[in-house]
């Protein structure tokens, strides 16, 4: 139970309830004591001299003291005192005298007569007048340590430099604060502050000084803050808000605003800017190491967005990002061990019958999924370097399918696909010539590269330097889906490929899309002009391949002719092929 109360008089408080609408005082009275009284935080209420007219029973439970045995003191009367005496007491007094709403880390006796850490918020109330008339200060417990540890330092727990709570200590806090949080359904928010360029500034102006400004930095933040706030410095210039309130996009700009206005040490006018990153709980429902995390990461997009600003801690991108980052891990895993395959394609000679190459497509044997077609994993690792170390993977499979058929007989270029990614990246060519070495039994013109068109949009001076060099190497290179991008013909003049892939996008409703008939029309009419050969992807019926060659468009490769297979059965299939006889008739014709 709590201490009992007496007020002998009406407080402050009291009177400024008494002085709101008649109509609602009733209601409005009954709110406002059940709020006082209820409060977790220590309230007192002093008069215009700061002397104790009322106190709730939070502050006799924290403290052990009576209404009675505080009444008509001040705070420091009875052991609320600054952290650090001297200075820092003329300070906290200047400031009181100073300012309407100030705030400064306390020590309390306790109610077993020990002293507690604490952060005390003064604000000064006004009358009609404008003058004083009382003060409400909240007294907050910082004390988030087990009873066991108490007797520990107190360099454990708090910054020397600056008196705020450290790391040790704040990772306490986020813990309660989530607690209270919860049971109170009350939001809270953690924020990473750092101040930017902060090293460039002590090195011109000396460790002393800049020891001075972080204290100055410190006590600046710290009066922008309200009720139970609480700010903490977890390393040199990075400092850590728990907010306990509603926060927006114009309360850190407010905030931004303030840092930002100029501190003055020995005469000298200094300007800091700060980088913040923001998670609000329970949207992020993580724990509180997981939230310093985060808030972390928000910081570090601040920074990226030119510093000076703040981010949000977005949890549903972050989810993606994780899971796409698992995605990847199990990729690695899936090269590492030998769960890709390798199936191929046969592309033909429609005029003569004849089988002219194989393209080489990405397979996953998942040991659970099964057997997955490239467009359920590839788009997990686009852009990534992931996508070079797959390229690499593919390129080292063909030269050995290559090697392989060789010895049954079989002599058949494989084309592979190339990623922009892996195209672009430095030392592509080197890397393809060390892999043609260690297979000279095989022919560089057996190997055929084939890139998206949209590879040569990122940077076309570097894809025709690295596309030259491959192709002195004896490797041929195609465009594949042709007609895609948007400066097709542009590319059709400059890259100097050997073969033009048309997208099976538009071959495969040629016949009954008049507008892909006339993109087809269209790129074989350029091709045929550049004197390019062309290659038709996606032809699925015999009534495909006659309107191609109707065309001018003679290689082909679809469902039509042969669905993608391992390398183990395109023997078979060959021997097999000029057994069709409707392709074969095709090709009399």
């Amino acid at each position: 139970m709590y201490p009992p109360t007496r007020v002998p008089q009406k407080t402050p408080f009291q009177r400024q309830v008494d002085a709101m609408p008649n109509k609602n005082v009733d209601e409005t009275s009954a709110t406002a004591a059940t709020a006082f009284k209820h409060a977790n935080e220590a309230i007192i209420i002093t008069d215009r001299h700061n002397r104790v007219v009322d106190v709730n029973p939070a502050f006799c439970e924290l403290t052990g003291f009576t209404l009675e045995e505080v009444l008509h003191k001040t705070p420091e009367a009875f052991s609320i005192l600054p952290l650090n005496t001297g200075h820092a007491q003329e300070l906290m007094r200047e400031e009181y005298r100073l300012r309407d709403r100030s705030k400064h880390q306390v020590s309390y006796r306790g109610h077993d007569g020990k002293y507690y850490p604490g952060m005390m918020s003064v604000n000064r109330v006004r009358d009609a007048q404008a003058r004083v008339d009382h003060h409400v200060v909240v007294l907050a417990d910082l004390s988030a340590i087990p009873a066991h540890a108490r007797h520990l330092s107190r360099e454990v727990y708090f910054d020397a430099l600056t008196g705020l709570p450290n790391l040790q200590l704040l990772t306490r806090l986020i813990q309660e604060s989530i607690q209270h949080a919860d049971q109170k359904a009350q939001p809270l928010a953690i924020c990473s502050l750092d101040i930017d360029f902060f090293q460039t500034v002590n090195e011109r102006l000396g460790g002393q000084v800049g020891d001075i400004l972080l204290a100055s930095f410190a006590q600046r933040v710290s009066h922008l803050l309200f009720g139970d706030d609480v700010l903490a410095r977890v390393g040199g210039d990075e400092f850590v808000l728990l907010l306990h309130h509603d926060v927006d996009d114009a309360f850190f700009e407010k905030l931004l605003t303030a840092i930002r206005q100029p501190i003055v040490i020995e005469g000298q006018s200094i300007y800091l800017t700060v980088s913040l990153g923001v998670t609000l709980y329970p949207r992020d429902h993580v724990q509180g190491d997981v939230l310093l995390r985060h808030a972390n990461q928000a910081m570090y997009r601040a920074k990226q967005r030119g510093r000076d600003t703040f981010h949000f801690f977005d949890p549903d991108l972050d989810r993606m990002l994780q899971v796409r980052h698992e995605q990847r891990q199990r990729f690695i895993d899936a090269i590492n061990h030998d769960e890709l395959r390798l199936y191929f394609q046969p592309q033909v000679d429609m005029r003569s019958g004849r089988v002219v190459g194989v393209e080489a497509l990405i397979r996953w044997q998942h040991p659970e999924q099964g057997l997955l077609p490239p467009g359920d994993f590839l788009p997990i690792i686009d852009t990534s370097s992931l996508e070079v170390d797959l390229g690499e993977w593919v390129l080292t499979q063909a030269l050995e399918q290559l090697t392989k058929w060789q010895a049954l007989g079989i002599v058949i270029p494989v084309s592979v696909n190339i990623s922009p990614t892996h195209l672009l990246a430095s030392g592509f060519s080197q890397r393809l010539a060390e892999l043609l070495e260690r297979y000279p039994q095989v022919s560089p013109d057996m190997l055929k590269l084939e890139v998206l068109e949209s590879a040569a949009m990122h940077d076309v001076e570097a894809a025709l330097k690295n596309i030259a060099r491959c192709q002195s190497l004896g490797v041929g290179f195609a465009i594949d889906d042709f007609g895609t991008g948007f400066s097709s013909l542009t590319h059709l003049r400059q890259l100097p490929v050997n073969l033009i892939k048309i997208d099976q996008s538009f071959v495969r409703d040629m016949l009954i899309d008049a507008n892909d008939m006339a993109i087809v029309e269209s790129v074989i009419y350029m091709a045929n002009r550049f004197e390019r050969p062309m290659l038709a992807e996606g032809v699925e019926t015999l009534e495909h391949a006659k309107a191609l060659m109707k065309l001018g468009c003679h290689l082909a490769q679809g469902f039509g002719i042969a669905r993608p297979m391992p390398p183990e059965a395109l023997p078979e299939w060959l021997a097999s092929w000029p057994k069709r006889a409707d392709w074969q008739a095709l090709a009399a014709r």
